[in-house]
Order: C-alpha cells, then structure tokens, then sequence
C-alpha cells in the first residue's frame, strides 16, 4: 500500500501530541512519588543517627548527664534537614531539646511502642516527620525524638517534575523526528524497488530483482522468534493443580504430553483384601500428575506392583486415577534380574555413588552397562510407540534414564524432549571415573532442555560436555549443540506442593506433640529433635547421631532433657553399602544410649517406613529437624519440615551441600562433616527464642509457598513452550529458504528461455 508523505507527517504530530498529553497525565503522581522517597529517605537518615548516637545516649541517660546530652543533640541538629532533637523521659516529660524544637510540641503526641514509628505532624504551616526510638536502659523505657523538615520534599517534587517534563518533552520529540525520517526513507527504498522493476519489465529481462515473499515471512518469523523469546511465568503467588492446567492450556494447547519414569504413581498390590491402589509420597508424581491430568497425555513407567500385571488391557495400559480416569498409565516390565543390572547395578551402584560424592566407590561393570542400555530402549521404544503426534512433549525423569533421550530423538526428531536429573551433577574431574561417560553425556544431550536443581549442577554439566564431547557449547546462553541438534541447559529448583495435602489429617500441634510424646514415653518438657531419610549413605544419618553424642559429652546437663528421633526407612537392601549402614547405624545409636542414658535413652531409630501423615506428625511435634545430607540436589525433606509447621515455631538445621540451602537460608546451616560444628547448632536450635524461630520460619514458609511444586513444573512447561515455538519457527526459516532459492532457480530459468527465444528469432 503507497505511504503518502502527508500520512507521515500527520502520524509524527499525532504521536507527538499523544506523548505530551500521556506525560503531562502521569505529572501528578510524579510529585507524590518523589514525596515517598524523601520521607523514606527521611526515616532510613534518622535510623542512621539513632544508630550512630546510640552508645552515647544510652551512656548519658544512665548517667543523668543532660548537659553532655544537650551537647550532643545539638551536634545533631546541625545536619541542614534535621529541625530539632529531644528526649522523652519515662515521665513523659521533654529533655535536652534543641533550641529549633517547636514550642507546640510535647512528649504526650508521640506513639509510645516498643518498635521505632514515624508520623507527620504540622507546625505554623510546616510539615515535619517525627521520628520516635524506644530507648531501653535500667531507669526504664524513654524515647529519642528527631524532627525533620519536609518542606524540601515540595521542592525537590517540583524539580524532578520539571525534569521529568523537560526529559520526555525531549525523548518524545526525537523519536518524532526520528520516525519520519525512518518512513520517508523507506518510501524512498520502497519507490526505487519498484522503479528498478518497472525499468526491467521495459527492459524485458524480469525476475532478475522481483520481489518475492520471502523478505516479509522473514520479518514476521523475526516478530514471532521474539515473541516466542517472551513466554514467562505469570505474577502468579499461589501456584495450584488448577493453575498449572491453565498454564498448560495457555502455552502448549493440544500438546501430547508424554511422562518416563522408573517409579509409577499408582502401584497395584495383592493383599488380603484384593487388589489395593498406593500412590508413592513422591514429590516428582505431586508435580507431574496435574499436567497429566489436564492433557490426558500418557505416563510410562516401571510396573512394580504384585497385581500391576492383572490391571492392564492387552497393550499395558491402564487408565488412572481409578473412579475418575484422565490420562492413560503404560506399564513397562522389567525382570527381576534386568533390575538387579539396570536399577540396582549400574543406576545406584554406578551412578547414585558417582554423582553424589560421598566417599563411596562407584563400581562400573560392563553388565550392569548392558542392561542399562537395554532398559533405556525398552523404555524409548515404548515412548514412540505410545505417541500419537510426531512433536510430543516428552518429560524424562531421572539418573535411571541418561541414555532415552537421544534414542527417542532419533525416532522423532520433531518431539520436545525435557529431562530432568533429580540428584546433583560433579565435576568433570569426578565424572571422568565412569567408563562410558561420553555415551551417557551424548544421551542426554537428545534433550530439547536438560535440567538441574542448582545452576551449580549446570555449570558442572557444560564443563564435563567441554571437557569429554566434541561439540559447540554457547555459554552465553548455556546450550550444547552436537550433530545438528542444540540442548539448552537450565537450572529447576524442585520443591513440594503447598499446602502439603497429607496435613489433611494431621492434627494441630499440640495435639501431634502430645500423641509423640506419648509415643517414645517422652519426660515433660524435652525437646524433640527429628531426622526423617531413608537409609541411605548420602545423607548423613550416622554424622548427625554423632553431633547429638558431642553435644552431650561437651554439656551433659542436656542428658534426659533431649530425645533425637531419626525415622530411617530400609531401601535397596541388596546393596552392601545400604545395608552395611543400617547395621552401623543401629549399633552407633545403642552405643550413644549406653553412654548417655539418664532417665530416658537420647536416640530412638526407627527402622520402618513412615506414612507421610506420621511424617508430618512428627514434625509437627518436632522443636528441631536435623538435615546433614552429605551431598543432595534438593532435599525436599526440608521443605516439608518447613510446610508442615504451621504454627510459625521450630528450627531448621540444614546442610550447606543441600540444594535447599540455596533457597532456605534462614535455616542454621552446617557443614555436616563438622561435628562440632552441627552439635553446635543443635543446642543453638533447641535454644534459640520463640520470636526468632517465628521470624525465620514465616520467611522460609513464604518462600516454598511461593515457589512450589506446581511452579517448578509451570517454569518446566514454559520453556518447552518457548522452545516448540523457536524450532517451529526455525523451520519456516528454512522453508522460506528453499522457497527463496526456489524462486530463483525458475527465474533463472525463465531469462534463460526467453534469452534463447530471442536469439533463435
């Protein structure tokens, strides 16, 4: 469409006045803005001198030298918006004020707290903040008095108005200017285009400059490249199952959605009953279970049930959860020597000890590789045969999985594949110990995004891609390019839901600690400190046993006065080192108890699985939650400690090799390899003032809440989204291309047609 340079003009005036009317519309709040920042900068001033004079008032008040605080009042005074300085004594009675200091005030119009408060008064005309510090000495409670003025504040709205005006007038004008001229030379391009094919239209020689379709295709791909970069969370605070759906509706409408894991979330057993349905307390299936249930998509996993094999139809499927199914369950099966490779060998004998770094020898065996490999196509082959779409949303979940991505890549190479590692990534030096490092590596790297817990374990992951894969790694933006394909790294913090749906039915506080301390026959008034694992060597249970031992060597008055209850459920018993820690711990604790039984043992270790309600239950009751982790990606054993107290009370102390040290800092934080350090922060957990505990757990309660379960799986949804609409752009780009180079070739062709055309005339 011709652009006339009337239209131009018309659109810059236009612009221009519609500037101008938005500024001169925004002037008001302008000058209540600047008022805000001077009365912030005005008490954050006056915070500042009461810090400052502090020693000394407190000094001169206990001594009753009211010169010398005269003395100091008025050097304070001196300060150009400080009006005027004074003392309320506890008689209400005004001492030492500065000879500025209104004779209309008293002592009786200050609020008398026992935190610092601020208010405006006004006197002969003149607005003045009143500044009031409580001030706490062995005569009583009296209070520090700064006025100040804020007539400057009215001086310095005008200016920065002024300022403001003066600026935007300016900014305005250019980009005015600025846009005509842009337009007029582009109509000049846009009129000398189309002269140049007019001329070669008379000179009957087209196609040599004709103007195809592909420059604008490429504009708007640019447009939509950019909008695609602007997928984002939404300011959402409580992210909920309802929530995320609508996300997933929103970014990834009719998207197959396809979830791999070992663990399934419906198990089916036999018992005496019949057939009875578990749902694992797993944070991963909390996450996963609203995106499943909103897109009706598909979840394979690992059937480890007694009766899984009863329940599925002839193709392994089932459709859960049972009453009200919404997305289907396939069942892969693994035998129980496939297990003892894969799972047992090289999943948590190889890999669990390798990344975690806890002084335990990863042993690699070439068997163990085999079946690993094995079961990873099994379970790619049941993804692609389980898509219905050639672009599916595949989410790999877990170590057990290194291998799958790459494979289902290589059958749809359309699909966006999201894999998530749920234990920590070591270094390069660490990881060069696995025999088949680079395989593992290219693997994972068939993922559209790989992700960690931490931005460490990222960092971890492109060096070990650096160090051991020849490939294009960008770490501006952190992605891995290898054969054609490009990988993007990010870091997910992982979390639970929230609210914790098994405090359901866990009663209030009071009630969970009686019914404890009924439990464990528990004297009146001993502090609970609580461990909740599984047997597991990475995290820690033995070093905290042995931080409550020296803490009651160190003071033995805490003996009958403290009970650690440590809840450690058997897991992977075939493994030497599981069991081996089992035994140690059981004999460790008997050995504390005999040294240090007063009237009632120090340890109770309960080698039993707990139900998520008793879990809860216990902290609940809890005073203190020991997390010693000697290495972990998240640990959601924190955050649920933290969900569970309601109450605002307890304390949490966390290991610094945790993820969630990264996110809870208001926790004690110990090097579990320090005993004395976490015996240390024990006695000061089970010591620290109720007002403390409040304060720090509000903070860490609002920082789960906010960053949940769901959220981490919204973050996880908005960047598959991101990245389909980049790869599907991409290959509009590439189709416009072909289409350009098409378009050519023909024009070629045509010139050289009518070329010989003419010549044989």
């Amino acid at each position: 469409m011709p652009i006339r340079l009337r239209d131009v003009f018309r659109f810059g005036v236009f612009g221009l006045a519609v500037a101008l009317i938005v500024a001169f519309g925004i002037s008001p709040f302008t000058g209540g803005i600047v008022e805000q920042w001077s009365r912030s900068d005005v008490e954050t001033r006056s915070k500042l001198v009461f810090n400052a004079i502090q020693p000394f008032l407190d000094r001169d008040i206990e001594d009753q030298s009211w010169d010398r605080l005269t003395d100091l009042f008025k050097r304070v005074a001196l300060d150009k918006k400080i009006l005027a300085v004074g003392f309320c004594n506890q008689a209400g009675e005004l001492v030492a004020p500065t000879p500025e200091m209104p004779a209309s005030f008293n002592c009786e119009k200050i609020a008398r707290s026992e935190n610092e408060s601020f208010a405006n008064v006004t006197s002969g005309g003149t607005r003045i903040l009143v500044a009031t510090f409580p001030v706490i000495t062995t005569k009583g409670r009296s209070y520090l008095v700064i006025l100040t003025d804020l007539s400057f504040a009215s001086a310095r709205s005008s200016q920065v108005l002024a300022y403001l005006l003066a600026s935007l007038a300016g900014v305005v004008l250019v980009l005015t200017v600025g846009t005509i001229i842009f337009a007029l030379l582009m109509l000049r391009s846009w009129m000398s285009s189309l002269r140049r094919a007019v001329d070669e239209v008379r000179q009957g020689t087209p196609g040599a400059h004709l103007p195809t379709s592909g420059s604008a295709m490429d504009r708007e791909i640019h447009k939509l490249l950019r909008q695609a970069e602007n997928f984002t969370l939404t300011n959402q605070i409580d992210w909920t199952p309802k929530a995320l759906q609508e996300l997933l509706h929103g970014v990834l409408p009719g998207a197959e959605v396809l979830v791999v894991s070992n663990r399934e979330p419906y198990i089916h057993n036999r018992s005496n009953g019949g057939i009875v349905v578990q749902r694992p307390a797993s944070g991963l299936v909390s996450a996963l279970e609203p995106i499943m249930r909103a897109c009706g998509g598909t979840w394979i996993a690992h059937g480890s049930g007694s009766a899984d094999r009863d329940t599925v139809d002839v193709n392994d499927r089932i459709r859960v959860p049972e009453g009200a199914p919404a997305y289907a369950l396939r069942r892969v099966w693994i035998s129980e020597d496939e297990q003892d490779g894969y799972y047992y060998g090289f999943a948590n004998e190889g890999l669990w000890p390798l990344c975690h770094i806890v002084f335990v020898r990863p042993a690699f065996r070439i068997g163990d590789w085999r079946m690993y490999r094995e079961i990873n196509q099994r379970f790619a082959d049941a993804v692609v045969a389980e898509a219905r779409t050639e672009d599916p949303v595949v989410l790999v979940q877990d170590y057990h999985f290194a291998l799958a991505p790459k494979m289902i890549r290589q059958s749809l190479p359309k699909a966006t594949i999201i894999s998530f590692w749920h234990i920590p990534w070591p270094n390069a030096e660490t990881f060069s110990i696995c025999p088949w490092k680079e395989e593992i590596i290219e693997g994972m790297l068939g993922s559209t995004i790989l992700g960690f817990h931490t931005q460490f374990h990222c960092n971890n992951f492109v060096e070990c891609v650096d160090r051991f894969v020849e490939s294009r790694i960008d770490r501006e933006v952190q992605a891995v390019s290898l054969a054609g394909h490009e990988t993007r790294i990010r870091a997910y913090p992982i979390s639970i839901e929230w609210p914790p749906s098994a405090l359901q039915t866990v009663p209030a506080h009071g009630k969970c600690r009686a019914d404890v301390f009924a439990q464990f026959e528990l004297a009146a008034g001993t502090k609970v400190i609580v461990g909740v694992e599984r047997f597991d060597y990475t995290k820690g249970i033995l070093d905290r046993m042995r931080a409550v031992d020296a803490l009651l060597t160190r003071n033995p008055d805490w003996k009958g006065r403290l009970v650690f209850v440590q809840v450690a459920a058997p897991t992977r018993s075939k493994l030497d080192a599981y069991s081996k820690l089992q035994s140690e711990a059981e004999a460790l604790a008997a050995q504390i108890n005999a040294r240090h039984q007063d009237e009632q043992a120090p340890i109770r270790l309960i080698a039993r699985h707990y139900e998520p309600a008793d879990v809860f239950k216990l902290f609940r009751a809890a005073d203190v939650c020991v997390v010693s982790s000697l290495h972990d990606g998240m640990n959601l054993v924190a955050k649920e400690f933290v969900g569970s107290r309601e109450d605002n009370a307890g304390v949490l102390v966390l290991s610094s090799f945790t993820g969630a040290s990264r996110e809870m800092s208001e926790a004690l934080i110990v090097n579990p390899y320090d005993t004395e350090e976490m015996s240390a922060a024990i006695e000061l957990a089970m010591t620290m003032p109720v007002e403390e505990q409040v304060e720090r757990m509000k903070l860490m309660r609002q920082q789960v809440k906010e960053n949940n379960v769901y959220r981490w799986a919204g973050a996880i949804l908005v960047d598959a989204a991101r990245s389909r609409t980049r790869e599907r752009i991409l290959g509009l780009t590439e189709s416009s291309e072909r289409t350009r180079s098409k378009v050519g070739e023909e024009g070629s062709r045509w010139a050289a047609r009518a070329k010989s055309t003419r010549a044989g005339g």
